[in-house]
């Protein structure tokens, strides 16, 4: 699932200060990222099925490697894990609408730091 007009995608930010505000929100980059590349993601356990709010970036300068890029955000996506063979993000997937809204104000929050770094 695409969540559109969140207001983040299209934002840029350093990525120290971009690592920071999504670290506070719980998501995790880890080891998800390349030269020009960052994901981040946030986690939630319903029930018997793992799903996964990703927000994606990459490098408009700089590089991610050397830790001092500015990042321009996409399009966030909620998708549900399937074992094994990874995330699924298509439109045919159910998703509670409990997880949609918590996803949104997740978002929202996300949309709302990036303001503060960007001021």
């Amino acid at each position: 699932m695409r969540f559109e007009n969140t207001g983040i995608e299209n934002q840029t930010a350093p990525l120290t200060r971009l690592d920071e505000l999504m670290e506070s929100l719980g998501f995790v980059r880890a080891g998800q990222w390349d030269y020009d590349r960052v994901t981040y993601d946030r986690k939630f356990e319903i029930k018997n099925d793992v799903f996964y709010l990703r927000v994606q970036g990459y490098a408009v300068e700089g590089d991610v490697g050397g830790r001092h890029a500015i990042i321009k955000l996409m399009k966030p996506l909620l998708g549900k894990h399937y074992y094994p063979h990874g995330v699924e993000y298509g439109e045919g997937e159910n998703f509670p609408s409990s997880l949609v809204n918590q996803c949104e104000a997740l978002l929202a929050k996300v949309k709302e730091g990036l303001a503060n770094i960007n001021a």
